[in-house]
């Protein structure tokens, strides 16, 4: 497992990490014990950052994740968790309920601190609630020694703009955008790298997009986009490949990514993950790969409010 500088936090974190959300039967039910191995696979294998929310599953993930790391060292392990959302339209961002739930998650988690706070997709509530609530709480969280680093996760990438022009971040998570079909992300980089922050690349397979099967009916791309994908996918699966493996690696091997999350529940999965990003990439699939989904290249949803879409159509 290759590892590298998560921004100026100085934390050295894999550059595959897991999702937790998948211990929260968001994608499929599962048992406690299969939650548990999976947990353990990963961590055998290397990776050292776990993202979680108390979103996920409702709490199940965060409390699935606590029994998983249980017998495992703390100090071997990074943890990131979130704050503000709890439920499809349930977001809260007021300081005392930021700080309520971080003693919540660490309750469940069964530890003393998170090494990493991100507020969970701010994008869905004015960002004077950010500003003025969640901003403060984040600083006494520090302070307390409850969170080592900070910062926010969502999907415009408008919204670390303008989370960042008003506080100084330690960390952003942004999914979706840097993937076989969409690299927009790039367009971030210089502000990011600017300002040290650090970065977690999240769902390069962009939600279920780059897969054989159907995206779940919930996803808001356009059908243009699925069945560009789907197209991208059946062309890998011709030439005997996964389009999975191609998307994994792609993501992992540019190293100005630090980390990108990939969730799963499957240990199976998990090692084969980690297999594919120690391997060398296939650049002339690659190549045709990205030509097919050229016409839809950095193509994305709106997500949120349009304060922050409007700020990433402009990025």
């Amino acid at each position: 497992m290759k590892y590298r500088k998560l921004g100026k936090t100085g934390l050295d974190v894999s550059v595959l990490s897991y999702g937790a959300s998948a211990l929260g039967s968001v994608f499929r039910d599962i048992s406690k014990e299969e939650g548990i191995r999976a947990v353990h696979t990963a961590v055998d294998a290397g990776i050292n950052l776990i993202d979680v929310s108390p979103f996920y599953g409702l709490t199940k993930a965060e409390t699935v994740l606590g029994e998983a790391i249980r017998e495992l060292p703390r100090d071997k392990l990074l943890l990131s968790s979130k704050a503000g959302r709890y439920g499809s339209d349930d977001f809260d961002f007021s300081e005392q309920r930021i700080l309520s739930s971080v003693d919540e998650s660490l309750q469940r988690l069964g530890t003393d601190y998170l090494d990493i706070l991100l507020l969970h997709d701010i994008e869905f509530v004015p960002f004077e609630q950010v500003l003025h609530g969640a901003y403060p709480a984040l600083d006494k969280l520090k302070q307390q020694g409850k969170i080592r680093f900070f910062g926010v996760s969502g999907l415009p990438l408008g919204l670390f703009e303008k989370a960042l022009a008003h506080k100084e971040l330690d960390v952003v998570l942004s999914y979706c955008h840097y993937s076989l079909n969409d690299h927009s992300l790039l367009h971030l980089l210089p502000l990011l790298e600017q300002r040290g922050v650090g970065l977690i690349n999240a769902s390069p397979l962009s939600m279920g997009l780059l897969n054989l099967r159907k995206p779940a009916e919930w996803h808001p791309a356009s059908e243009e986009i699925k069945r560009i994908c789907h197209h991208a996918a059946e062309y890998c699966a011709e030439r005997g490949t996964d389009i999975a493996k191609l998307a994994i690696q792609y993501s992992t091997a540019n190293e100005r990514i630090p980390t990108t999350l990939v969730s799963s529940a499957n240990p199976d999965n998990i090692r084969r993950n980690i297999e594919w990003t120690e391997g060398p990439i296939d650049e002339q699939l690659l190549k045709e790969v990205l030509g097919i989904l050229a016409p839809i290249h950095n193509q994305t949803w709106i997500s949120g409010r349009p304060e922050y879409n409007l700020a990433s159509e402009q990025s």
